[in-house]
Formats: C-alpha cells, sequence, structure tokens
C-alpha cells in the first residue's frame, strides 16, 4: 500500500488529506489498530527517528512522548527507583522490562503535557509497556514491533480506537526532503547528522568534569532537542529528558520554560507531595491537576473549604513558596542542552537555579566569553558542539 487516506489535516476544514509515497513504493509502515490521523502520524515520525537515533547513540531501549510534532519527554530504559515508581504511579510490584521503563520515564518528564500523547519505541512493544499504557490518556504509539499480548491490550483501549503503528525500522527515507508551504515547494537534504559522544570533546569552561553519566545525558538532550521545534532547551538528568522548552522566539525564554518543567518534576518528590493521600478510584490525570495546583501559588483553590475533599482523603498541609524553593535549590547533576548558542549569560544563570551542573550547545555567539565566564563561575562544565539542531 502506498497510500494512506486520513479523516482530514490539522483542522477538520483541511480535506481531502493522505499520506503517499511519490515514489510509488509501499508506505513503510502498517495501521494495526485505529485510524489516526495528520498530526498523529507528524508525531509518529518524528518520534521514531528520535529513539531511534537515541537507541543508536546509548545503546539503550529508548522511549519519548510526544505532542504536537515535540516531545513532552524522553528517555532511555534505565530501572526506576521506588520514588519513580510512585510519582509515575506504577502499580505495587509491577515487573517492568526496560522498553516499559523508557516510555514511563518518558511520560514522567512532563505529565500534564503528555495528557493525550503520542508514545514512540525503539524496540518491540511489551505487555508490561502496553499495560502500563493501558491506563494513560494516549492517542497512539509507533513501535517496530508488538508481542501478541501486547497488541491484545492495545486495542482494548478506546474501545478498539487506539491508533497502533507498526513502522519498518529498516526503512531508510530519501535523502532528500520537501514540504510545500503557500503553494511554494521547499527542498532541503535531510537533517541525518549523527549526534554522539564526539561531540562532546570541546570542553571550553575550566570545569572539565564530564562523567559518563554526564556525556549519556547530553546525548539524551542534544537527540530530543533534534526533533523539538525551535527554538528549544532540554533539561536531562539520569538519561531522562526532566524538562523540554519547545517553539520559543527567545533562547531565554526557552531556558526559562524547560527549567519551570524540571523544578516542577522536582516538585513531585518532596515529601509532601510523596504523602498526599488522594481519594479511592480517583483518575491519574486528576492525581496529575492536583500536583500541579498543589505545588504552584494557586494551591489556596485547591485547598479550600469545599474543594479538597473532592482529590484528597485527608487535607494536605500547605507546601510554601519557600519550601518549594528550598527543595528545589536541593536539585544537582542536571544536564541542559540548547539547539542553538546562548546568545547571553543569563541562559546560564536561570540554568543554574534548576541544579544544572553541565551545558552543551552549539557555541559561536559574539558573546560565547561572557556564556564562558558564567560557567566557569558556577564551576558548570560547558561544552561546545558547533553543530545547531534547529527544526521546523
Amino acid at each position: 500500500m502506498n497510500e494512506l487516506e486520513l479523516k482530514y489535516g490539522c483542522n477538520p476544514n483541511q480535506k481531502p488529506a493522505r499520506v503517499f509515497m511519490k515514489d510509488g513504493g509501499d508506505l513503510p509502515f502498517q495501521v494495526l489498530s485505529g485510524r489516526p490521523g495528520y498530526i498523529n502520524l507528524l508525531d509518529a515520525f518524528n518520534s521514531w527517528q528520535l529513539v531511534r537515533e537515541l537507541k543508536e547513540a546509548t545503546g539503550l531501549p529508548a522511549a519519548a512522548s510526544f505532542k504536537h510534532v515535540s516531545p513532552a519527554g524522553a528517555a532511555v530504559g534505565k530501572p526506576l527507583s521506588d520514588t519513580d515508581r510512585k510519582i509515575y504511579f506504577v502499580d505495587e510490584g509491577a515487573e517492568l522490562s526496560p522498553i516499559a521503563c523508557a516510555y514511563i520515564r518518558a511520560r514522567g518528564a512532563d505529565r500534564l503535557c503528555s495528557y493525550g500523547d503520542w508514545a514512540a519505541l525503539s524496540d518491540v512493544c511489551d505487555a508490561a509497556t502496553a499495560s502500563y499504557l493501558k491506563y494513560e490518556v494516549s492517542d497512539g504509539i509507533i513501535a517496530p514491533g508488538y508481542t501478541d499480548e501486547a497488541l491484545a491490550i492495545l486495542k482494548t483501549k478506546k474501545g478498539g480506537k487506539y491508533n497502533v503503528v507498526q513502522i519498518d525500522p529498516a526503512y531508510v527515507p530519501a535523502a532528500a526532503e520537501t514540504k510545500d508551504v503557500f503553494g511554494v515547494t521547499f527542498e532541503q537534504g535531510r537533517n541525518n547528522y549523527k549526534i554522539d559522544a564526539s561531540l562532546l570533546e570541546n570542553i571550553v569552561s575550566r570545569s572539565h568534569d564530564l562523567p559518563e553519566s554526564a556525556r549519556t545525558d547530553m546525548i539524551v538532550a542534544l537527540i530530543t532537542l533534534k526533533y523539538t521545534q525551535s527554538n528549544s532547551v532540554c533539561y536531562v538528568k539520569d538519561g531522562q529528558a526532566i524538562g523540554v522548552g519547545a517553539g520559543q522566539q527567545s533562547r531565554i525564554h526557552c531556558t526559562r520554560l524547560a527549567g519551570q518543567k524540571a523544578d516542577n518534576w522536582y516538585l513531585r518528590q518532596h515529601p509532601k507531595v510523596l504523602g498526599l493521600q488522594f481519594v479511592e478510584g480517583i483518575r491519574r490525570p486528576d492525581r496529575d491537576n492536583a500536583i500541579d495546583i498543589y505545588t504552584s501559588d494557586e494551591y489556596e483553590d485547591l485547598l479550600a473549604d469545599g474543594v479538597w475533599q473532592n482529590t484528597f482523603q485527608v487535607k494536605p498541609e500547605v507546601l510554601t513558596a519557600e519550601e518549594r524553593k528550598a527543595w528545589v535549590a536541593t536539585q544537582t547533576g542536571v544536564t541542559v542542552g540548547s539547539d542553538a548558542f546562548f546568545p547571553f549569560g543569563d541562559n546560564v544563570e536561570r540554568a543554574r537555579k534548576s541544579g544544572v551542573s553541565y551545558i552543551v550547545e552549539p557555541g559561536g555567539s559574539i558573546r560565547d566569553d561572557n556564556v564562558i565566564e558564567t560557567a566557569d563561575k558556577y564551576g558548570i562544565t560547558l561544552c561546545f558542539t558547533g553543530m545547531r539542531l534547529f527544526h521546523h
């Protein structure tokens, strides 16, 4: 099959819509369940490229959680800690495969933004991954294969309408890519730039401390940025993106947005948050929303009389702004990556507030000296890759 008709394009008025192969060959994917739409497939193909490259670069199973053609999160398949299991709502005693851990961590980066996501896996989807995904609000998944048990589980989602796409892992796209904008055809070479540890040799800061774990985190950040709408900045810790800032016109706004998301991720681990007692039967999205409000300046609304009873068994203690600030200040060992150079040292200043110890970016600003000086001020290790990663 070399063509697939879609319900509509980006919006319901954009008809007809289809995907097809210009060369007349077969489409490199199969729809095993559901009916994916235009944006679904944009997410599917971008997310598949990300996880495929991340697996190739690290040797670890990789997963991504995509929304509107940018990752809400991406991660490699490292084991989950007891705290991870609690904040990501993993059932007690559940046995998790490496690929299941990768997806749970990818979705856990920003659970609010991952609501209704597109999931991508570098490896065959197994029952452990499908069982976790079964209870999440998600639009679809792409993977190179599915076990029989996993496929049976996924086909029960949305009354059998959940989108399940199988990609041909051997498919190699053409070297040139095109798209039409306003009736004009654009053409460019595909971004086949390979991201690996060799990019991290140009350390320009006084600190040359770069442990293997930070090198992996830099690779996770760079590959995530390669498939994030620009401008973009990504915070990573322990092989997991914990904050992605996408599509901002100002670099500092990217850094602030991604940093706030990284802070929110870390606040989920605060003892007061871990101690929240939710009412029986509350859905995961409702828990996510409640935690987001509880850890923000809007907590008074949530804890007002007549409101908290719908969410909590016991009225929670207030998590004050001072407590939140003090907790975030304990975060360390975070890596931040940027798809283009930091034009000013203010980006480093903001990144430091979210526990950043390592920075990777292309370099090339006329103020590189100011950026390096700011990194040195805080003992941050700074790598220049020399390669911009814009994605539009």
